[in-house]
């Protein structure tokens, strides 16, 4: 059990975090395309896509967060320790993007301005998370597990790139989840953003690709050492191919649902390729059975864990089921 346990938890905390970028990213990025409204009746039609269901999303972002605190202590230490202002930054725009999102639609006056509000929150929160992403694969000076570094090491190149990378592939799940869950006039305009996203993430997924195997000589041995890059290698192949469709569906006006699948297609396969870099490793240099509290604890968090989970999955799944199909430009939920 002191083998499995951290595997096990290894494989929650990427399952919740992984759900929370897949359904709470296109809610962001609906913030961030937000200024593209053409008025503010299409803005209310763009938000109203994700009313019922949007504040459900940050449940996987606590199971992530609370899951890193209880089976992996010291890496939760390390990445706060490390990260603190751009966590505190994240934090906030969730909170002044959920705020504006709620007081918008009871405004009057001040409806530009809580429109506005809801997009710079929207921004500011997916580029922290980019950030945040980028500064723990490139590694965080430490000292028998302890953070050693400055209050702005996570500042770097890679790490805005990962930054903007973020904020351009929420943006692009933002604009096929309107191809989705709309017709008519504010369809085009999402198939307008759409197309040219797609070339623009394609581009930011290759430069980050690039850019990985170098920032530290474990991730490039985990890549190309051994026979690990002949069954590593599928992952870009992939990568490539889910490009492909995703071009050929925001192109062809014909399932509308197809876009958006592709689009959450590359960020599963961004996941698995990071996953696959640094593994075993929660955080460069720190391995997730270093990092682990007692076996004890993560089987006494397991068992709640156990209760929890399907009730998370299964509310998940009944909203999006309730609220599935097209939304109307005059439907309102507020």
């Amino acid at each position: 059990m002191e083998y499995w346990l951290p595997v096990i938890w290894f494989g929650v905390i990427g399952f919740g975090v992984l759900m929370y970028v897949l359904l709470d990213g296109f809610v962001l990025g609906l913030g961030i395309l937000a200024p593209f409204a053409e008025d503010e009746d299409q803005l209310d039609h763009m938000m109203n896509t994700a009313a019922p269901i949007w504040d459900g999303n940050e449940t996987w972002l606590v199971l992530g967060g609370a899951g890193l605190l209880a089976a992996f202590p010291k890496a939760y230490a390390l990445v706060l320790s490390a990260l603190y202002l751009p966590v505190l930054l994240m934090l906030i725009a969730l909170v002044f993007r959920g705020v504006a999102f709620e007081f918008r639609f009871k405004a009057r006056r001040a409806k530009k301005a809580w429109g506005a509000a809801f997009a710079l929150g929207s921004l500011l929160c997916a580029f922290a998370q980019g950030v945040i992403l980028g500064a723990i694969m490139e590694g965080m000076p430490m000292q028998e597990g302890k953070y050693v570094g400055g209050i702005f090491d996570w500042f770097s190149p890679f790490s805005m790139l990962t930054g903007a990378a973020v904020v351009f592939g929420y943006a692009l799940l933002g604009s096929t989840w309107l191809i989705l869950k709309t017709d008519g006039r504010m369809q085009l305009v999402a198939r307008t953003l759409a197309r040219p996203l797609v070339l623009v993430v394609a581009v930011f997924i290759g430069l980050v690709s690039a850019w990985l195997p170098f920032l530290d000589s474990r991730i490039m041995a985990r890549w190309f050492e051994g026979g690990n890059f002949y069954w590593l290698f599928p992952v870009p192949l992939l990568v490539l191919a889910n490009a492909w469709a995703l071009w050929r569906s925001v192109m062809r006006e014909r399932r509308d649902g197809h876009p958006f699948v592709y689009a959450l297609g590359f960020f599963v396969l961004g996941f698995i390729g990071l996953v696959a870099g640094i593994w075993p490793n929660i955080v460069p240099g720190l391995t997730i059975w270093d990092a682990a509290s007692p076996p004890s604890s993560q089987g006494f968090v397991l068992v709640g864990l156990v209760v929890l989970l399907p009730a998370i999955l299964g509310y998940t799944y009944w909203s999006y089921r309730v609220f599935s199909g097209k939304i109307a430009a005059d439907a309102g939920y507020h």
